[in-house]
């Protein structure tokens, strides 16, 4: 339905006005795009549907993201691309559009259309009125029950899922956490951002990398090695890393904390192998749902195995979380670091001010 009261919206693909300014790059992926169908806004249209940019939802590494109504009362968010240099801002407008703009998924936000002008950039998404994930998890005024997170895990997995197992060419998205997992009027889990995504042939199992990707904290430790080879397991780290956050309720590395600077994923791994688990459940302020909780442990831990090939595919990992499939028992993940016991955690609701790249933070 939106895209029957859209279309008088879309203005024709003017290739020779653009090659004044794109690139041959640009230009051949524009032509690929226009076979998806994906809206092409003009800057007067997103200009009108904003309010002349009045109300900035959010900003991030790579843009400002504005509410916008269009005139059949349609609540858009317009994402408006800014980098230090041109090329950067193709990279991100390229693997937004050319990943997100060919697929859909209840589990990942919907790409509506875009804006390509002279010195102009804007991609134009469904609006989530709940926002991102990190403001239930890290603000007490915004809390939400362990029921309702869990189901948005298994939601956040389900969209990983399809973009790893089930799209036509596999699409790793390389910065899965939580300011990047919007949730619509009924907290239902969309991934979003796709800027550092990238799509991959399926035969070809591993990919090289020429710049580290991801948020510190959430990626990968392959992720930060040059030239090294990297797969689809990245996003299976930083979905477990996302795990540990849900089930406290916290940031996994809190700088406020003092002498308590414990990092919260190797405090569960100490707890979980010392069996300790009620004691885990107290400190979570999740002892009512100790089942779901204790699998959510493991499915975490088994995620951030150090090695890429201990970790489970992201398909398993959905129906560990659903309880279809038993969970082995998982090793050490981090037997490359050197702990000593320190403090519990602070209770849920305690957050610290990292700063993220997520591309919906709030403005203040």
């Amino acid at each position: 339905m939106i895209f029957c009261t859209f279309i008088w919206l879309q203005p024709k693909f003017n290739y020779g006005k653009d090659s004044q300014f794109m690139t041959l790059t640009m230009d051949k992926f524009l032509n690929e795009i226009e076979k998806e169908k994906v809206i092409r806004f003009t800057e007067q249209h997103l200009r009108i549907a904003t309010d002349n940019y009045s109300y900035l939802m959010g900003s991030g590494g790579f843009g400002k993201v504005y509410k916008g109504i269009f005139s059949d009362g349609t609540i858009v968010a317009v994402k408006v691309l800014h980098a230090l240099s041109e090329e950067r801002i193709e990279e991100q407008f390229m693997a937004e559009v050319g990943t997100i703009g060919k697929i859909h998924h209840f589990n990942l936000v919907r790409l509506y259309g875009f804006c390509l002008e002279r010195n102009f950039t804007a991609l134009v998404y469904e609006y989530m009125v709940n926002g991102s994930l990190d403001k239930f998890l890290f603000n007490s005024d915004k809390a939400i029950g362990f029921e309702k997170l869990y189901e948005i895990a298994v939601g956040t997995a389900k969209g990983i899922s399809y973009l790893h197992e089930e799209c036509q060419q596999r699409i790793i998205h390389y910065d899965i956490k939580p300011g990047n997992i919007l949730l619509d009027r009924n907290l239902n889990a969309k991934v979003a951002d796709f800027g550092l995504a990238k799509l991959c042939n399926r035969e070809n199992t591993h990919i090289t990398l020429t710049r580290g990707r991801g948020t510190p904290g959430y990626a990968a430790p392959e992720l930060w090695l040059p030239n090294f080879p990297v797969t689809q397991k990245c996003d299976v780290y930083s979905f477990g890393m996302l795990l540990f956050e849900i089930l406290g309720r916290r940031r996994n590395f809190n700088i406020e904390l003092g002498e308590s600077q414990e990092w919260f994923p190797m405090w569960i791994w100490k707890k979980f192998e010392g069996e300790e688990a009620e004691e885990l459940m107290v400190a979570c302020g999740i002892e009512d749902e100790k089942e779901s909780a204790e699998r959510m442990v493991k499915v975490a831990l088994s995620c951030v195995q150090y090695k890429q090939e201990s970790r489970p595919i992201m398909s398993v990992v959905v129906k560990m979380l659903e309880g279809s499939v038993e969970i082995p028992k998982p090793l050490n993940p981090f037997p490359h670091l050197v702990y000593e016991i320190l403090p519990l955690p602070p209770s849920p609701g305690n957050t610290s001010e990292m700063v993220t790249e997520s591309s919906l933070e709030p403005s203040t």
